[in-house]
């Protein structure tokens, strides 16, 4: 059984990508959690991979790192089509993931995944305006092209909604407005069992990251500290 090493389901957004991935696609594995910000996480985090971050998949003599290349992995090394089946709809996932993983800096940075609170609506700045209107038109135009055969991206359940979920874990714990559409496939996301797993645990965490708090009062506080 292949073994995924994350980091805290509260905070860790690159965590949770891969996880959904397996956990909805019934890949089954074990799992090992380091806590962040703890004197000894880089050295156990070291302990798998050299390349000192999570997620890190160990899959017999295969160690795998970065969410992307783990999700590719995983279907390659269990028969699962973790892309949509179409080529111009897998092009499409493909390079939204990519984009994914290299943008929407500044929504990332004045929205930190926290799934333990809730905070107010206000307008965070121009730029965390301009990358939730680009996550509206990436929502808009591959559900309009893609999107008949259910209510994810690409209709079924793909790598581009795990790429996508954190993301939506922030718009949606920052009470931040978007369209209908874009409302719905939140929903979905939200609203699937993996996901519901993921938080479920989360909120049973303990520990506190400090540099993922924001300078600002949650209106909502879905766990305290043990």
């Amino acid at each position: 059984m292949p073994t995924l090493v994350i980091a805290n389901k509260l905070y860790s957004s690159w965590s949770l990508r891969p996880w959904l991935l397996m956990k909805q696609f019934g890949i089954a594995f074990d799992e090992i959690l380091i806590p962040l910000d703890q004197p000894d996480t880089k050295a156990r985090v070291l302990e798998h991979s050299p390349a000192g971050k999570v997620p890190i998949l160990i899959d017999g003599d295969i160690t795998v790192w970065e969410s992307i290349a783990i999700m590719e992995h995983v279907g390659d090394a269990y028969g699962v089509q973790v892309w949509p089946a179409d080529i111009e709809a897998r092009a499409m996932a493909r390079s939204i993931a990519a984009e994914m993983h290299a943008g929407f800096q500044a929504l990332r940075s004045a929205c930190p995944m926290n799934l333990g609170k809730r905070f107010a609506a206000k307008d965070r700045g121009e730029a965390v305006s301009r990358d939730v209107a680009r996550f509206s038109e990436i929502v808009s135009q591959a559900r309009e092209r893609f999107g008949a055969g259910g209510p994810f991206l690409f209709g079924a359940f793909s790598a581009a909604d795990a790429m996508y979920a954190p993301l939506v874990t922030r718009l949606d714990t920052y009470s931040i407005a978007v369209d209908e559409a874009t409302q719905a496939y939140l929903d979905a996301v939200l609203s699937l069992p993996a996901f519901r797993e993921w938080r479920s645990a989360a909120l049973k965490e303990s520990w506190i990251v400090d540099a993922d708090e924001v300078d600002e009062d949650p209106i909502e506080v879905y766990r305290q500290a043990a």
